[in-house]
């Protein structure tokens, strides 16, 4: 029989089979490398994209915030223009009412009876004056009652002219400022009874 020496097919075998594993070996490597580099590559542009996208979103919103305090000032503005347009409607409204007042308090002062000072708070008046009697004082509370814009008449203090060394009572009285509303509404109901 013949002999064959297979030793060094072998190593051959064997150095091919080393020389492919550390070829399929860099291979691998090589490949986890790249998708390495690629995996890096695809989270840094989407974190640079989630940044840009953040950076976007709060200029956005500060333009948001800015807008928003303009808003407020602008509430605040058209508050502050209704408080006024109010006002000026209630002196609008109040205006003719000063008139009123000083009509039905000439009307309703008897003769003999002087008034010396007039304040008013509110719908509130309150008034001081000199009288000839007591008499005329009550006749010019009745006067007060009976008017249409004023009324409920409350007298705070009398002297007598016994006391005052004037020869007058000397008095302070406080009445109410009536709406003046129901007038027009009074107004209408004969026009309304004569349509009948």
């Amino acid at each position: 029989m013949a002999r064959i020496n297979l030793l060094p097919w072998r190593d051959a075998a064997r150095r091919q089979r080393q020389q492919d594993f550390l070829t399929a070996g860099g291979i691998a490597l090589g490949v986890t490398l790249v998708i390495a580099v690629l995996v890096h590559l695809h989270i840094e542009g989407r974190i640079s994209n989630q940044d840009a996208l953040n950076q976007f979103l709060n200029s956005e919103i500060a333009k948001l915030n800015t807008q928003i305090k303009e808003i407020d000032n602008l509430e605040k503005e058209k508050a502050d223009l209704l408080s006024r347009m109010n006002v000026i409607q209630q002196l609008q409204k109040s205006r003719p009412e000063i008139v009123r007042l000083f009509d039905q308090l000439v009307t309703a002062l008897p003769d003999g009876v002087y008034l010396t000072k007039l304040d008013q708070t509110g719908r509130g008046v309150a008034v001081e004056g000199r009288a000839q009697s007591n008499a005329r004082v009550s006749t010019f509370m009745r006067q007060i009652e009976a008017a249409q814009s004023i009324g409920q008449p409350r007298l705070e203090f009398i002297e007598n002219k016994d006391k005052t060394n004037t020869g007058l009572s000397h008095f302070r009285l406080s009445f109410a400022q009536i709406n003046a509303e129901p007038e027009p509404a009074a107004a209408k109901k004969p026009a309304s009874k004569g349509g009948k």
